[in-house]
């Protein structure tokens, strides 16, 4: 009977080596932040382009680091929940006695995770650095129906940001930041 000792010891190094190899790339990797309100609220968006009202959480490791220009840590989710704005009768968004628009309806939540290692399995023209995204329904289901590439697409141009859109200069122009939690 042979000795079984260096098969067994070539699959566990095989089996390591491939458990330090990331994932396959998709939205798939990121789980529903429940928690997501117990992050950082650290801005309110009105989108007259679509009559959204729309909230940015942060972990606070994040938000602190994107505050004080430092790299985003790995680890960091930002979460943007989007809701209807309040319309009238001629189907214009209701502003509150701020001017900001009226929170309706909860249209769904969109996350972007940054972990070690993502994003290797991306080409170079829609990579976004160690970020991932993902979408999630109103009822806080994964949302296979979402246009992922266009969230690469859309962010890739804020390389400078570390690909996160809410603290490119000029943006805070069009949005009022929210108090600190």
């Amino acid at each position: 009977m042979r000795n079984g000792g260096p098969i067994a010891l070539v699959l566990i190094s095989l089996s390591v080596v491939l458990a330090a190899v990331p994932g396959s790339a998709g939205p798939e990797k990121i789980a529903f932040p429940a928690n997501y309100k117990d992050h950082v609220l650290y801005a309110t968006v009105d989108r007259y382009d679509n009559k959204q009202y729309r909230e940015l959480y942060g972990t606070r490791e994040a938000v602190e680091a994107a505050r004080s220009g430092k790299p985003i840590p790995s680890g960091a989710v930002l979460t943007l929940v989007q809701y209807k704005a309040q319309v009238d009768a001629a189907g214009n968004p209701v502003k509150d006695a701020n001017g900001r628009f009226v929170k309706g309806d909860l249209v769904g939540i969109t996350v972007m995770e940054k972990r070690v290692g993502w994003g290797t399995e991306y080409p170079d023209d829609i990579r976004n650095g160690e970020w991932e995204y993902s979408a999630f329904t109103a009822d806080q289901k994964f949302n296979d129906k979402a246009n992922y590439k266009a969230c690469f697409q859309c962010h890739k141009p804020h390389a400078k940001q570390d690909f996160v859109i809410s603290s490119a200069p000029g943006s805070l122009a069009r949005r009022r930041a929210a108090p600190s939690r």
